[in-house]
């Protein structure tokens, strides 16, 4: 058996409020994390793919795994049951701010083990798509993806790491020493432009961790550094203002597709998916920003982590009718 890819992490319930938490009302159940988001991304654009993580024996767990499957997402998990599924509220606090609150700590998801990562391997995959978001859970579960990536590498998989830095799960200077020797087992390297110094060790790293975050000089300073450690593509997301890459070729950006943003949470894993599923499918790395900025397109213009993601004969659909239409 061979799959397209694997990705590996813990996927949650996501409850989401329309409004503030504090003053109650309803809440819509939904299925979030940054891997399982990735996962249904790819397998929508058509390809294999496989997701490894643990749930709990509850409820939560079921229905992550009851979406997932519904995906066409091989899945390949264990089901700890000491410990409960992982949950996240997300709040709505005005049109343009919502706040994210975990209730992860200690869940089955954070447990994931180098067992799991060798069951999933079973499955062959081609390439293998990591976030620094597993790596911050617990100490077993850094282990794991350490791991992971260090094995994808060793066997030739197109190893995909995904900085993806969560202040409520872990400080900078504690995702930086993990994540910096993280990145040398990865091909593609993908950040947004102010993670960019949490996987950098050298002069770049330095300009953009004080005043020159963010400048271009120290963007290109620290791609060049990670393609001189063997990183082919540094990946840089830039939210509305697009998304960038840097090889050792040259550099490439595309700006953003023009869309009424509905609901940001979960757009990157969506340009994730879109970039990833056009480097599976051969395409040059204009093609891949094309894919990855629609996919994120729709991510932003629909409500949910995943559920606007697109399948490949969709990816049309904002090109034929930027400015909005009623297909009839």
């Amino acid at each position: 058996m061979t799959i397209d890819l694997l990705t590996l992490g813990e996927a949650m319930v996501s409850l989401r409020s329309a409004g503030p938490l504090s003053a109650g009302g309803s809440l819509a159940m939904h299925v979030a994390g940054a891997e399982s988001n990735v996962a249904v991304g790819v397998a929508r654009l058509g390809h294999s793919v496989a997701w490894a993580g643990v749930v709990g024996a509850d409820p939560h767990g079921e229905f992550i795994l009851r979406q997932l499957r519904s995906e066409g997402i091989a899945v390949q998990h264990r089901v700890d049951a000491g410990r409960a599924t992982g949950v996240m509220f997300l709040e709505r606090r005005t049109a343009d701010i919502s706040r994210a609150y975990y209730y992860r700590a200690g869940s089955a998801g954070s447990t994931i083990s180098r067992e799991d990562v060798d069951r999933a391997f079973a499955a062959g995959p081609r390439a293998l798509h990591l976030t620094g978001i597993t790596a911050a859970l617990s100490p077993e579960a850094r282990r794991t993806v350490e791991y992971a990536a260090a094995r994808g590498g060793a066997e030739g998989l197109l190893v995909s790491l995904d900085v993806n830095y969560r202040s409520k799960l872990w400080s900078r200077d504690e995702a930086r020493a993990v994540l910096t020797p993280l990145a040398r087992h990865a091909v593609v390297l993908i950040a947004s432009d102010d993670e960019l110094e949490l996987v950098a060790a050298g002069p770049g790293a330095a300009a953009g961790a004080g005043e020159g975050a963010g400048t271009d000089a120290a963007e290109l300073a620290m791609a060049a550094e990670l393609l001189d450690r063997g990183v082919r593509e540094v990946v840089v997301k830039r939210g509305a203002a697009g998304a960038g890459v840097h090889t050792t070729a040259g550099r490439w950006e595309a700006p953003a597709v023009p869309v009424t943003s509905i609901d940001t949470v979960g757009a990157g894993d969506a340009f994730t998916a879109g970039y990833l599923s056009a480097l599976l499918d051969g395409g040059d790395v204009a093609a891949r920003l094309q894919r990855g900025t629609l996919a994120g397109a729709f991510a932003v213009s629909t409500a949910g982590d995943c559920e606007g993601l697109p399948s490949a004969a969709e990816l049309a659909l904002l090109a034929a009718a930027p400015d909005g239409s009623t297909q009839r």
